[in-house]
């Protein structure tokens, strides 16, 4: 064969790797538009929304610079974790919500069962984080009201039955139903034991409104990739795509965990 040909060939060869190089990469790139347009769309329909929130007059005034609050027996830097299950758990997990994300609540209605399970079994300990992504990105102030209460029925040693409540009856994400504090009041009429005179008044004075602001700023900083963000152990578990995360795996690596 002579040079040229065996040349020609070689050439060829490297032609047709370069063009399979080439239709992975439009490949993926085509599959990272999808995603792309995806949020893109949601994201305008959000600015839409909150534009018309911001001019209707309604979007309360959301003031979280006063004095820091921490809830009773919260945790982590600055006390701005609020923890559920024991200390002694082998495994941890870190969930960042914001209680008008529509994401959050699949999350939760998804795995509520099992976290609260592994935690009742004492083999798993969890730190909740609240932001007001939710708020900034469509207007109103449902994220930082519903957080308040939230950190409020921390106080009474109610957080996890509330914070349920919640997201069961999370209002669509364009509707600042929990920017009414009559509202989340009225949800917490389902927690036995916790509408008391003390929660209403924390809940209507926003007595945790400045702590909720620092959770958020938290949030910010970590630039997280948005709500819900879930990490087992210090690994983000939610957002693997390749190998994505359902209760029973979750289950299982806690179990392990445990051995």
């Amino acid at each position: 064969m002579s040079e040229m040909n065996r040349e020609g060939k070689r050439t060829a060869r490297e032609r047709m790797a370069e063009e399979r190089e080439r239709q992975k990469a439009r490949d993926k790139r085509r599959r990272v538009l999808l995603v792309s347009v995806t949020v893109v769309g949601v994201l305008a329909l959000a600015a839409v929304v909150g534009l018309l929130a911001a001019n209707s007059g309604d979007d309360k005034k959301k003031d979280t610079s006063g004095p820091v609050v921490v809830p009773k027996g919260a945790s982590g830097d600055g006390g701005l974790s609020i923890p559920l299950g024991k200390d002694s758990a082998k495994s941890r997990l870190t969930v960042w919500e914001d209680f008008r994300c529509p994401a959050c609540k699949q999350f939760e209605d998804m795995y509520r069962s099992t976290i609260n399970e592994l935690t009742t079994q004492g083999k798993l300990k969890v730190e909740y984080h609240l932001a007001t992504l939710i708020d900034g990105n469509m207007g109103g102030s449902g994220s930082l009201r519903a957080a308040n209460a939230a950190a409020c029925a921390q106080d009474a040693g109610k957080f996890a039955p509330y914070h349920d409540e919640l997201f069961k009856n999370q209002p669509p994400e364009p509707d600042d139903a929990f920017g009414d504090n009559d509202k989340l009041l009225d949800l917490a009429g389902k927690v036995e034991g916790l509408v008391t005179d003390t929660f209403k008044k924390c809940v209507n004075d926003g007595s945790h409104d400045s702590w909720v602001g620092k959770s958020n700023e938290a949030f910010q900083k970590a630039k997280l990739r948005g709500t819900p963000t879930v990490l087992l152990d210090g690994k983000d578990i939610f957002s693997d795509q390749k190998n994505p995360l359902t209760p029973q795996k979750l289950k299982d690596r806690v179990e392990k965990a445990n051995q």
